[in-house]
């Protein structure tokens, strides 16, 4: 037997309400606030750290000053290595024409006496002329380890200026070994060279330089101690030698 419905009414059933579900945090967002944890926790022992490095440096103040001559001294080493490997290139690379050596001032034409050496190898070749050089204007010491000591004698006019002499020639011969220890004296000149000073120089074992020997040599074909004759052997054996 069915139920009994009333007039007008509808027999209905009622549903339980549905529960609401709890949204669970996603992993990537998981992920995320765990990075920004992480992030925070660095920062935090970044800034102690370095809150206590300042604290000690201050507290130690001298070991700024040691570690800040420290980079001025490394600092001035790679400038001097840069410096040094400019002037490597340059001189290799360096000619010079008569016409400019005539131009130069006599002080400019030991500059460029001793910048030729340095050119072919003479790494510690300096200039010294001046009031009181005793004859040497330019010292220097070949891969060959001789020691040259050279006097220059500009002439303004080249060839139509005046001649060197003996007595030039003189002054190098009595100081060059006994004063200076040459193994090797040399008088440069852009000019021209008496007869009886090449005569004297050959006598006193003295090598002259005169306007084509200086030619040939600035314009870089050879070193000096390949275009001269009678050049003593080499102190000690070298990669050269």
């Amino acid at each position: 037997m069915s139920p009994r419905v009333r007039r007008g009414r509808v027999a209905t059933t009622r549903r339980p309400p549905a529960r609401r579900r709890t949204r669970r945090p996603s992993k990537r967002r998981q992920r995320a606030d765990d990075r920004l944890i992480g992030l925070l926790v660095a920062a935090a022992l970044a800034i102690a750290l370095a809150v206590t490095v300042v604290n000690w440096l201050l507290a130690h103040w001298w070991i700024l000053i040691v570690i800040g001559a420290l980079a001025a001294l490394a600092g001035g080493g790679w400038l001097y290595q840069q410096r040094a490997r400019w002037e490597a290139v340059r001189a290799q690379g360096l000619r010079y024409g008569l016409s400019q050596l005539d131009g130069l001032h006599h002080s400019q034409f030991e500059d460029a006496v001793r910048d030729l050496m340095r050119r072919d190898g003479c790494r510690d070749a300096v200039r010294v002329g001046g009031g009181g050089d005793l004859g040497a204007d330019v010292k220097a010491t070949d891969p060959y380890g001789r020691r040259w000591v050279i006097q220059c004698k500009h002439r303004r006019k080249g060839l139509a200026g005046s001649a060197v002499g003996t007595p030039e020639l003189q002054v190098l011969n009595g100081t060059a070994r006994q004063v200076h220890g040459a193994d090797i004296a040399v008088i440069v000149t852009n000019g021209r060279v008496t007869a009886p000073a090449v005569t004297f120089a050959k006598q006193q074992r003295l090598h002259v330089v005169d306007r084509h020997t200086l030619g040939v040599w600035a314009s870089g074909s050879r070193p000096l101690w390949e275009l001269l004759r009678a050049v003593p052997p080499p102190r000690k054996p070298t990669a050269l030698s």
